[in-house]
């Protein structure tokens, strides 16, 4: 059904409220919905004051209890004529709206071409009895002025959208200074992700981008998705560990030898125990530590039986500890020695840490990476994405050398559990990282595209509780400082509220989808760079594919419609392969 609004030239008065909070009557006969932006013409002044509806509420000149018998008489005696005298006058609905932008006007009310930049904040009310108008495409002319950055959908009234008022954010800031996109399931996460993908291939600006994509949903590799993009054979990269690949895709494989102590950072809890062992393991064997502490080369399976020990390792930090004084000729110590001779050839590893430590840190390698070792002791991943071997050693610099050209690199982590999948972004993403620390120093960083990273259930990385040791992961550390270093984050997730606000208030670009739970709407208005402490049921009410931008590129929280990814997909695939002209459909 068409909405009873755009007809109008009036919709509206002012008659009260305060300058967070001015009160409007509606005019009867329309539909204001939550989310509308009205447009104040103050033709004193020259400007145009658009503003927002937050709020929306019954009034009346009559007074409750007899409302009450009056509709009581309606429902119980069902009376032939029991109607109000002038009933637009009596009965009515108030809205309440908040400014959101000030914007010079010429002559007739309509935005001034000369001056459409001079828009500033609103530091004033509205003349008293003022009206308001249906905004036009004109009068928001103004958000074009980064057309040609990246786009991110058309500019939505309530449920309305203006498709001639496109949004184009300026594509470097934003992805330079972190997005944040919170929503609950179901309200178009992966859509607006998807969206924003294509139309970064859509722009001339060269970005890089790296994806970790958990469900194997962006490529499209069984329907549409990135692959269908035009410039998708230049900007598009797709690495999978699927042996029935598409044609065009390359192998996901990590060496083993390219994994670092590091790289484990906010993805497994080690105790200083076995923290302590890890590390000594990768000081004294190097590249080689992982198969050190697997027990692998010994020839006798030495990753074997472990499960039999005991989780707690309290005794083996007080032989750890011991042993890294120096006191190595304690009978623990001995003893290590000889369970690391019988379990896989007594390795320095195993001599300077107990068994029961040792065995937690197997157990906890063989279940994040997929390990195990042989009866013949070779060390393999069941994953088939972790190579023991010599495979798989030049992965994480092809895909920092495509990220640093400007390609959209979809990793197809979908094989992997959720910890697995961390460990690989965080090689790809502490090389990169590194990389680009180097080129600042070189003073070669303002010549290369700008590199980002989209991390989906963020909170497993940037949350509270992966943060709660004292050493920061690369995404918390890309969070805090990657902008110095062209370096940014997408976070994209349904629990703001476990993000430390140090970390949202860095997420200076965020595209707040639906949410209807109160403490993640809380979450999100408190880090907001715009003031939305009144759009509590405007964010509660967003049905999917509806958002609200709010960033310091952009002058006052833009509500916008998400493209259908799919049609986009649709629309590719039609120019591509246009119908045959002269060919009739018919039926039968």
């Amino acid at each position: 059904m068409r909405r009873r609004i755009g007809a109008s030239d009036v919709i509206g008065q002012v008659i009260g409220g305060g300058f967070g909070r001015i009160t409007v009557r509606q005019k009867a006969g329309l539909d204001l919905e939550i989310g509308d932006i009205l447009v104040i013409e103050e033709k004193d002044s020259g400007h145009n004051l658009i503003v927002s509806v937050f709020d929306l509420e019954y009034a009346s000149q009559i007074d409750d209890k007899t409302h009450e018998m009056i509709s009581g008489v309606s429902l119980e005696e069902d009376p032939v004529d029991a109607a109000f005298y002038e009933p637009d006058m009596v009965n009515y609905v108030i809205a309440s709206i908040k400014p959101l932008v000030r914007v010079a006007s010429g002559p007739d009310g309509a935005p001034d071409a000369a001056t459409a930049m001079d828009v500033s904040i609103p530091k004033a009310l509205p003349p008293f009895n003022s009206t308001l108008r249906p905004v036009s495409g004109g009068d928001l002319r103004f958000l074009e002025r980064h057309r040609g950055g990246l786009f991110v959908g058309s500019i939505r009234s309530g449920s309305e959208v203006m498709e001639d008022v496109e949004i184009w954010m300026p594509i470097e800031d934003i992805f330079t200074h972190h997005v944040l996109i919170p929503a609950t399931t179901g309200r178009g996460k992966s859509n607006l992700v998807k969206s924003m993908l294509w139309h970064v291939m859509d722009s001339r600006t060269m970005v890089g981008i790296l994806v970790l994509d958990a469900h194997d949903e962006y490529y499209g590799r069984a329907s549409g998705g990135l692959k269908d993009h035009p410039d998708a054979p230049d900007r598009l990269v797709y690495y999978t560990a699927e042996r029935q690949a598409l044609a065009g895709a390359r192998t996901l494989a990590i060496n083993l030898k390219a994994v670092e102590p590091r790289h484990f950072e906010g993805v497994v809890d080690f105790s200083d125990a076995q923290l302590g062992a890890v590390h000594r393991a990768y000081t004294d064997h190097g590249r080689n530590w992982i198969a050190s502490l697997m027990g692998a080369g010994s020839g006798g399976g030495g990753g074997g039986g472990d499960d039999d020990d005991d989780d707690d390792d309290d005794g083996g930090s007080g032989s750890s500890s011991s042993s890294s004084n120096g006191s190595g000729s304690s009978s623990s110590s001995s003893n290590n020695s000889d369970d690391g001779s019988a379990r896989g050839g007594g390795s320095r590893a195993d001599r300077s840490a107990s068994r029961a430590t040792i065995a937690v840190i197997r157990r906890k390698l063989r279940m994040l990476l997929g390990l195990d070792v042989s009866p013949e002791g070779e060390l393999y991943s069941r994953y088939g994405i972790f190579d023991a071997g010599t495979g798989g050693e030049a992965t994480a610099d092809d895909i920092v050398r495509h990220i640093e050209s400007g390609r959209i690199v979809v990793l197809d982590t979908s094989q992997l559990a959720s910890e697995a999948e961390l460990v690989v972004g965080n090689i790809i993403s502490t090389k990169l990282l590194e990389r680009y620390k180097h080129y600042k120093t070189t003073g070669e960083l303002s010549r290369k595209p700008v590199a980002s990273i989209i991390i989906e259930e963020a909170p497993r990385v940037i949350g509270e509780d992966a943060l709660s040791s004292k050493d920061d992961n690369i995404y918390a550390t890309i969070a805090r400082e990657g902008r110095k270093f062209r370096v940014g984050l997408v976070a994209v997730t349904q629990l703001s509220s476990v993000i430390p606000r140090t970390i949202l208030a860095n997420m200076t670009t965020k595209i707040i989808l639906g949410n209807e739970m109160r403490q993640e709407r809380e979450a999100i208005i408190a880090s907001a760079h715009q003031d939305l402490s009144n759009d509590d049921k405007n964010i509660a009410s967003l049905d999917k594919g509806e958002a609200i931008i709010t960033s310091i590129f952009v002058p006052f929280a833009i509500p916008v419609k998400i493209p259908n990814f799919e049609d986009l997909v649709k629309g590719a695939r039609q120019r591509r392969n246009p119908p045959s002209p002269g060919k009739i459909k018919v039926f039968g």
